[in-house]
């Protein structure tokens, strides 16, 4: 019998030393909330580092797509029967994966300011994005500019204007979630016939 996967904050491995991120919430309200890779304990090892800065954000930032990253991911940790979470001040574990969407949605956000409202737009456009294009956008921004001092360069400023242009749409995301549901049923039709 297989054992339960034993999780922590936003899907996070329990276990010593994953790979994960950590998202940094301080108390005070103004201050900035840092979104780091930890490689765990591989970490040190050939070449790459313990930990990198992915994003620092200020505060207004973070407030305007938290919501978002918390909904999208708790959705998808109860399809798999994970426990969920909601962000809290202090240090919040993420799923390697996850956290890898979460930077993608912070670098098309971090440039904004509260007077261009851009913060809906983004997130409705980052929620259309399958996770997979999440992973693939945030495989090309970390080999360019993935640190939290490469804004405005590459693939992080094209971020901001892909995921910024245009009007929020709220059918956006229930329209990529049928659109994988149907993937995934075709895929497991074709599978139908064939045996272990």
């Amino acid at each position: 019998m297989a054992k339960k996967l034993v999780t922590v904050d936003f899907g996070a491995p329990g276990e010593f030393e994953a790979h994960i991120f950590l998202v940094e919430i301080p108390a005070a309200r103004n201050g900035e909330v840092r979104i780091v890779e930890d490689y765990g304990y591989h970490g040190g090892e050939r070449g790459l580092p313990t930990e990198e800065v992915r994003a620092v954000l200020s505060r207004t930032v973070w407030s305007s797509i938290a919501e978002a990253a918390r909904k999208d991911f708790n959705e998808r940790l109860k399809e798999r029967k994970l426990t969920t979470s909601r962000w809290k001040v202090g240090v919040n574990k993420v799923d390697r994966l996850l956290g890898k969407e979460l930077c993608v949605l912070a670098w098309a956000a971090e440039q904004t300011t509260p007077d261009e409202n851009k913060g809906p737009v983004i997130c409705s456009k980052w929620s259309a994005l399958r996770p997979e294009e999440r992973w693939w956008l945030f495989s090309m921004t970390a080999a360019e500019g993935g640190l939290a001092e490469d804004q405005e360069r590459g693939w992080r400023k094209a971020l901001f204007f892909a995921l910024s242009d245009g009007r929020v749409d709220t059918r956006i995301a229930s329209k990529r979630r049928k659109a994988a549901q149907a993937i995934e049923d075709v895929q497991l039709s074709l599978l139908s016939g064939i045996r272990p």
